[in-house]
């Protein structure tokens, strides 16, 4: 699951070295799919990038996906 925006990013390189940086072992016979769900991650992640958002927006300091009245912060 490839497309043009993902010739940039290396998969496989980037799995190889973030698994080092961390100290985690991927098995030969697992890898492929783990570079395959790192570039299905990727194109997401280019979706959600690719959003416009209006300069009017600001990033809420705290998210609480429950309804106020479950509210378990306040």
């Amino acid at each position: 699951m490839t497309d043009s925006n993902s010739s940039t990013f290396n998969a496989e390189a980037y799995v190889e070295q973030a698994s080092q940086a961390i100290g985690l072992a991927i098995a030969p016979e697992h890898k492929p799919g783990v570079v395959e769900n790192m570039e299905a991650l990727y194109n997401v992640a280019q979706l959600v990038m690719s959003f416009p958002l209006p300069k009017t927006v600001e990033a809420a300091p705290v998210f609480n996906p429950l309804p106020p009245s479950h509210d378990t912060y306040a």
